[in-house]
């Protein structure tokens, strides 16, 4: 089933084109990361799924209906950038009160506060909460009413290591459950390991859209090969070199190979049957790599343009 379903939008401010024809969807239970640059679209194509905002041109629709009704928007959770509660209340009579605003049972706001960690300071008052407890706060009113789409814009601001792991888990778990999450981040490197699907915006524009291995396919970006404890290494990265592959040598047993991914698979296997290395790591175009390639790409575009 397509929790969201955006086709052919077309978002428009005067003049402004803020988002030009741009068709994605997300399935229940998948983690969409959706990434790009200050001013891609990422904060308007929010607004759309939210129902803030009615598209220029296009459609937008959310669970199959609009988002702008009552029945979606109840199913919906939201996590702004940067949250803002009323500092007098305390955690518990904040999340109380996002509770009566989406009928939510008030049951559930004991166990959202533990489940983000916040019980010990439930009942202080938020002007007292760091940055980081504040943004647990927005975290649990997100979750209130045990959303079907949980739309999470930089999760991870102001928290420490141990709370970002915890938000992963977390978010782990809602997808098992079969939520949709739509997930932006500046943060690459710490969410590529939870992320089904990649959309990478610039310009108002869907630049690119996959899983990374798909991205990976379409780029072509090598992969680097990192060969530990091999006999005769100096020997072979001449041959590697005579062969056309790009290498280095590092210390007496040690190479470090760049190889692209029809050579990659052929210089694995050879590397193995011959039993030599201790170990191989290979390391993948990550993906702030990735998405380095296509605001390049972009760039080029507008030089050009």
């Amino acid at each position: 089933m397509k929790a969201v379903e955006l086709a052919q939008v077309r978002q428009c401010y005067g003049d402004f084109i803020a988002l030009d024809n741009v068709s994605l969807s997300v399935q229940a239970g998948e983690v969409l990361g959706l990434f790009g640059h200050n001013g891609a679209g990422k904060t308007t194509s929010m607004k759309l799924i939210l129902g803030l905002l009615q598209p220029s041109q296009g459609q937008v629709r959310v669970f199959g209906d609009s988002p702008r009704t009552v029945q979606v928007r109840q199913q919906i959770g939201y996590l702004p950038e940067n949250v803002a509660f009323y500092p007098q209340l305390t955690g518990f009579e904040t999340l109380r009160h996002f509770a009566r605003l989406k009928s939510a049972p008030l049951s559930q706001v004991e166990t959202l506060l533990d489940q983000v960690g916040l019980q010990h300071a439930s009942h202080k008052r938020v002007k007292t909460y760091s940055k980081g407890m504040r943004q647990r706060l927005g975290l649990a009113q997100a979750l209130l009413g045990k959303p079907q789409l949980l739309l999470l814009d930089e999760p991870t601001v102001g928290l420490d290591p141990i709370a970002t792991g915890e938000l992963y888990a977390l978010i782990q778990r809602l997808r098992e459950a079969g939520t949709a999450v739509i997930l932006c981040s500046h943060v690459l490197s710490g969410v590529e390991a939870f992320i089904d699907r990649a959309a990478i915006m610039a310009g108002g524009q869907l630049r690119a859209l996959g899983s990374l291995p798909a991205l990976r396919a379409e780029v072509g970006l090598p992969s680097l090969i990192r060969v530990s404890g091999m006999p005769q290494a100096h020997e072979w990265h001449r041959q590697l070199l005579l062969d056309g592959y790009q290498a280095r040598l590092l210390g007496e047993q040690n190479l470090e190979i760049t190889a692209h991914n029809g050579a990659k698979q052929q210089l694995l296997k050879l590397l193995l049957e011959q039993g030599l290395p201790q170990d191989v790591e290979v390391r993948q175009a990550s993906m702030e790599e990735l998405y380095r390639h296509y605001m390049q790409a972009q760039s080029r575009i507008d030089k050009g343009a």
